[in-house]
């Protein structure tokens, strides 16, 4: 893409790779956003240049579609057949619209803001996202607001689709998170839960084997599982150490509380793999995921009253890693700091602080950055 840096922040809309985009650049890293559909289609860090979030950009049409980092919204994956013949698309509107930018973006206060709009006429929603990258900083806050704007109310499913491709993305890549309790979702109904996994566990669907997703070489099945949490935040970190790169979202599990990890690869070379986080994990119609309810005691839909609102938040960073970094143990947030430690680390320790995802000790071989305005309120 050009290269933005420096650029006027106050320029609302410019365009990239041919496409309408809203670009935010800081000092530390920059971020485009595709106005075809909204897709965060590019995060990265100023000095180095590799995007993680580049699935779906190569061959871009001329019109909306999903790429990168995308939203679900009215809901995630199937649609009925009937709903299909009225024209919803999997995975709902938001990335099938365009998007228009309200305001920015503009520097406040040691960020770069900026606010973006979309209407899903389909759904009856209207959706409102405001986006501050840290200027010094690789972070990148977001939060979105849904608005009800039918005369009734209904049930809905809101996920975050952040979707790593190459080059960032190959057989090395480690995925990790904090999820725990499991299942396959492509298993048969109405029990797919049963036997449970646990993070990193999965099954084949085919021949029922074992296999660690926090890896992908060859064979992706399976393509999808889902997990939930125990603790009040969620993180997913995907690592490349010969890239030197990691990037990470973190969220609240009262908002997000399912992790769904999808996996694609081509002739054994990994394609995609998906790093979404939202309010479902049954990739089903409606009327399924209604009858289901829960799983593990966890909804798999939320409900929306006619008027109504809602807000969710999350946060992404990148961080440059050393090139025996051999994936991510814990994220954490200690006293205004994000803290990502690595797996194996043996650094000199220090005190033991109390953090949002339990007890840790600092080392010397953490990685951490402020963040003093993590969350939008």
């Amino acid at each position: 893409m050009t290269a933005l840096h420096g650029a006027n922040v106050a320029l609302a809309e410019t365009e990239v790779k041919g496409r309408p985009a809203l670009v935010l650049d800081g000092e530390a890293a920059q971020v485009v956003v595709d106005l075809l559909g909204g897709s965060i289609a590019d995060f990265h860090l100023q000095g180095q240049g590799v995007n993680p979030l580049s699935w779906g950009r190569e061959g871009a049409g001329e019109g909306p579609q999903s790429m990168g980092h995308f939203l679900c919204l009215d809901r995630w994956a199937s649609v009925s057949e009937a709903e299909a013949e009225n024209g919803m698309p999997g995975h709902g509107e938001a990335s099938a619209v365009p998007w228009r930018v309200v305001r920015g973006p503009e520097e406040r206060g040691g960020f770069i803001e900026a606010e973006m709009t979309a209407t899903l006429p389909l759904a009856g929603f209207e959706v409102r996202r405001w986006l501050r990258l840290a200027k010094d900083r690789a972070l990148l806050t977001v939060r979105e607001e849904v608005e009800n704007t039918g005369a009734l109310g209904r049930m809905y499913n809101m996920v975050q689709h952040p979707t790593i491709g190459p080059p960032f993305l190959d057989e090395t890549t480690v995925v990790d998170a904090n999820a725990r309790k499991g299942y396959m979702v492509y298993s048969p109904m109405p029990n797919p839960e049963e036997p449970a996994v646990f993070w990193p566990e999965a099954r084949k669907l085919a021949s029922g084997d074992e296999v660690d997703m926090r890896y992908l070489g060859g064979d992706d099945d399976p393509t999808n599982a889902g997990y939930s949490f125990d603790g009040d935040y969620g993180w997913v970190a995907a690592s490349t150490a010969s890239k030197g790169l990691l990037i990470g979202y973190i969220w609240k599990t009262a908002e997000y509380p399912w992790l769904n990890i999808w996996r694609n690869s081509d002739e054994g070379k990994p394609v995609a793999r998906g790093l979404e986080f939202g309010t479902t994990s049954l990739p089903l119609p409606p009327a399924a995921i209604a009858a289901k309810g829960k799983i593990f005691d966890i909804p798999l839909f939320e409900f929306l009253d006619a008027g109504q609102t809602v807000a969710k938040v999350y946060a992404a960073f990148l961080f440059e890693i050393p090139s025996d970094y051999a994936g991510t143990e814990q994220v954490a947030l200690i006293d205004d700091r994000l803290v990502v430690r690595p797996r194996g680390t043996t650094g000199n320790r220090t005190k033991a602080i109390e953090a949002a995802a339990g007890a840790v000790e600092r080392t010397n071989a953490d990685l951490e950055m402020e963040v003093d305005a993590l969350f939008i309120e």
